[in-house]
C-alpha cells in the first residue's frame, strides 16, 4: 500500500503545474479510481487540507496517505508528491541563469498561464457544485455568487488585503447563511 501511495502521488507531482488547486481533480480521479476515498470524503479532506499551512495538494496527499496507511502512508504520499518538484527545481536552478532570457522558455511560461488559469477555474466550479442536492438556481447559490463577486471586487478594484477579504467573506457567510 505504501508503494501504491508513493506511485500515485509521484505521478500527480510530475504533472502538477499551476499549484495545488490546479491538480485537485487529478488527485480526486486517482484516489477515487483506487477506491481510497469517496467524493464526500475527498471534499472533507480538501477542506481540511486548505485550512492547514502549506500547499493544498501536498496537504491533501498527506491526509489521504494517513487515512490509508497511517503515519508511513502520510510520509509515502507526501514524498511522492514533492519529490518531482524538488528534483525539477534543483535541475532548473542549475541552468536558470542561462535559460532566463531564452525566448522559448519565456514563451512556454506565457503559454502555461491560460492552462493553469483554466484548471483552477475548473477546480473551483467542480468543487463548488459537487455534492449539491439543491438546484443551481437557489438562494444559496445566489448568496455564494454574491460573496464571490464581492471578494473579486474587493481584491481587484479596492486592493483590500486577501486576509481582510477572507475575514469579510466569513462574516458575509455567517450573515447570509
Amino acid at each position: 500500500m505504501l508503494w501504491q501511495l508513493f506511485l500515485v502521488f509521484i505521478k500527480v507531482g510530475l504533472i502538477s503545474f499551476g499549484g495545488g488547486y490546479a491538480v485537485m481533480t487529478l488527485i480526486q480521479r486517482e484516489v477515487a479510481g483506487k477506491g481510497w476515498v469517496d467524493p464526500g470524503e475527498f471534499q472533507e479532506i480538501v477542506s481540511l487540507a486548505g485550512m492547514a499551512p502549506g500547499s493544498i495538494a501536498t496537504n491533501t496527499a498527506t491526509l489521504i496517505g494517513y487515512s490509508q496507511s497511517g503515519f508511513l502512508g502520510a510520509v509515502a504520499a507526501t514524498v511522492g508528491m514533492i519529490l518531482p518538484s524538488l528534483i525539477i527545481v534543483i535541475i532548473l536552478t542549475a541552468f536558470f541563469i542561462r535559460l532566463q532570457n531564452n525566448d522559448w522558455v519565456k514563451s512556454s511560461f506565457y503559454g502555461l498561464r491560460p492552462v493553469v488559469t483554466g484548471l483552477i477555474i475548473y477546480a473551483a466550479i467542480h468543487f463548488g457544485l459537487s455534492g449539491r442536492s439543491e438546484s443551481l438556481l437557489s438562494w444559496s447559490m445566489a448568496g455564494t455568487l454574491l460573496i464571490c463577486v464581492g471578494c473579486l471586487a474587493l481584491v481587484t478594484q479596492y486592493k483590500v488585503h486577501p486576509f481582510g477579504v477572507i475575514l469579510l467573506a466569513a462574516v458575509a457567510g455567517i450573515v447570509i447563511f
